[in-house]
């Protein structure tokens, strides 16, 4: 099996885990493994091409895009749980102590005793 049709097949594999409702912390150690294996593979990938890698290469493009769509929509869903646990824990900590950060402008200070 050449380099071109098993980055083909990892690829393919990616989109897989990525479209699975899989739990998110299982889905991205598998990403990352295949992530780093399809980044040896490229090293491997160089011309001459014979036909059929030509052609799975073709297809190649249209998965790579995909497979880009939904490590784009990942990476926005897990900032956004990232952002929702930080205004989680911040108003956590505004009711636990309400009086922390309150602010001194406009306050007047006298000098004079």
């Amino acid at each position: 099996m050449g380099a071109v049709s098993q980055f083909y097949e990892l690829t393919v594999e990616l989109i897989r885990i990525l479209s699975s409702a899989e739990e998110r912390d299982g889905k991205i150690s598998k990403v990352q493994s295949l992530l780093d294996q399809r980044e040896s593979l490229i090293k491997e990938i160089a011309p001459p091409y014979t036909s059929d890698e030509v052609e799975i290469g073709q297809k190649l493009i249209q998965l790579n895009a995909r497979l880009m769509q939904l490590l784009q929509t990942e990476k926005t869903l897990i900032q956004k749980d990232i952002k929702d646990l930080q205004t989680k824990k911040e108003s956590n900590t505004k009711y636990v102590n309400p009086y922390q950060n309150l602010s001194t402008d406009g306050m007047f200070y006298d000098k004079r005793n």
